[in-house]
């Protein structure tokens, strides 16, 4: 039985690997790529992110929120930093000034991110994120990152070449194909085999696509990394105050994503989280919010799409998700091995990505369900929820009229829906007390074991202590 449980645990910590590599590679060549750093520096960010992603996870797991939940490199900052880039020429800024000015803001927001922490604010914030604001901020982190997932599938990179930005279909249909059978799987075979469906179409996939169109070119070497601080650019060469205010902004609202991984983990778990916690969670994540900022990577925040992981692969157990994250700090410091996963394609991560995330529509409804419709909930919804999607799909080039440094502001749709709907909330009349009880007050609604498309119920596989059975 103890052997049985150990390979579990070892497939399992195997699949969380996994799903930290996708989740991480592409994020820091993109980064590398839009500063137009040397192929030795970008090597340096992507190793530097395997071994400081692994380690969050082991930290949060045992002195932070004590979850199985991803800290990872915030998808909401890559967005802010990616537009800051792509925006700098008409700003009249360098790239060297742009990323010591962003390592600046990066750093403040990590401070005030610990403070947030060590002084107990975590709580009265959360009161904030009521269900109505989740429910928004799930909806549009969902849109905003598939849409990246599904440019991946199609085979569009972030390269500047004409082939990389043109469509693919035999690429899309291979990924599209590696999808369906992930979706099936998991909901259709046993749960001893479904839970492993991201890790059977993530080996599947790639040995299929090597098969087919051959290895992908790399994108990293394993030769000699240029080390040091501040590779996106030092701040002593100038600052830029309005780039270290939006890192700030970013910085705050980044917060949504502990809120978002937490609460959407709590029925999971069947208990809120505690203020405690709360307080470690953001302690841990400004620590590596700081440590970002001076070593130019796109700074931390809980993983929302661990929620989907959870519910896809069915277990919650802790001991797999540290052995997750030791194996992806080890292969971190190891540059063949980092150099060799970098060659996963994009097409068949961003599909595996793509069926993880689509669970995020389910936490939304859970928080959709908690409101009543009447008329001013639901322009309160509709509004943000609308106005972001939109944002998002409009080209930058519309954005070229308002004040330069407004534009990565308003231009991200993802923060506009956020902050839309978090004003709206504050602007609503007292008049309904129960649409205003926060989510963290509503989290005892669901707690009842959840079914999957299957049958099976969500934590049939687990006991009270969240060990596989």
């Amino acid at each position: 039985m103890n052997n049985i449980i150990r390979l579990r645990s070892g497939l399992a910590g195997l699949q969380w690997l996994f799903f930290l590599f996708t989740n991480t590679v592409v994020i820091p060549i993109t980064v590398g790529a839009a500063f137009a750093l040397p192929q030795e520096k970008i090597q340096f960010l992507i190793q530097c992110s395997f071994v400081l992603t692994g380690l969050a996870c082991v930290v949060q797991a045992a002195l932070g929120h004590q979850r199985s939940v991803m800290e990872g490199q915030s998808g909401l900052w890559w967005g802010v930093i990616l537009s800051l880039s792509a925006a700098a020429p008409s700003l009249g800024i360098s790239l060297t000034e742009l990323g010591g000015s962003l390592a600046v803001g990066i750093v403040i927001s990590g401070v005030i991110t610990i403070l947030i922490g060590v002084c107990g604010l975590a709580v009265p914030l959360s009161k904030l994120f009521t269900p109505g604001v989740m429910a928004v901020f799930m909806f549009l982190l969902g849109c905003r990152l598939n849409m990246i997932f599904l440019e991946g599938m199609l085979g569009i990179s972030s390269g500047s070449s004409t082939e990389a930005t043109t469509i693919q279909p035999a690429v899309f249909l291979l990924a599209a194909a590696v999808a369906v059978f992930i979706a099936v799987l998991s909901v259709k075979a046993r749960p001893a085999i479904g839970q492993y469906a991201l890790l059977i179409g993530i080996l599947g996939g790639w040995v299929l696509y090597t098969l087919i169109f051959g290895r992908d070119s790399g994108t990293s070497s394993a030769g000699t990394i240029d080390m040091g601080w501040f590779p996106l650019g030092d701040p002593w060469h100038g600052l830029n105050t309005g780039v270290v205010m939006i890192a700030i902004i970013a910085g705050l609202v980044n917060a949504s994503n502990t809120f978002g991984a937490l609460k959407g983990t709590d029925h999971i778990y069947e208990q809120e989280a505690s203020a405690k916690q709360y307080r470690r969670s953001f302690t841990i994540s400004g620590m590596l919010a700081v440590l970002s900022g001076l070593l130019g990577l796109v700074p931390y925040a809980p993983y929302v799409s661990s929620v989907g992981f959870l519910q896809q692969t069915r277990i919650r157990d802790r001991l797999p998700f540290v052995i997750g994250g030791l194996l992806f700090t080890g292969i971190g410091l190891i540059p063949v091995i980092s150099s060799m996963l970098t060659q996963l394609p994009l097409s068949i991560g961003s599909a595996v990505l793509l069926v993880t995330y689509l669970r995020l529509l389910g936490s939304s409804l859970q928080y959709f369900s908690q409101i009543r419709m009447d008329a001013a909930n639901l322009y309160r919804t509709a509004a943000p929820l609308f106005v972001g999607v939109i944002v998002m799909g409009l080209p930058s080039e519309y954005f070229a009229s308002l004040p330069p440094l407004l534009r990565p502001l308003l231009g991200n749709g993802l923060l506009v829906g956020i902050l839309l709907a978090l004003v709206l909330d504050r602007l609503r009349s007292g008049s309904s007390q129960q649409d205003q009880t926060p989510a963290s007050n509503k989290v005892r609604r669901l707690v009842t074991p959840t079914s999957d498309h299957s049958g099976h119920t969500l934590n049939s596989n687990l006991n009270p202590k969240g060990e596989q059975s």
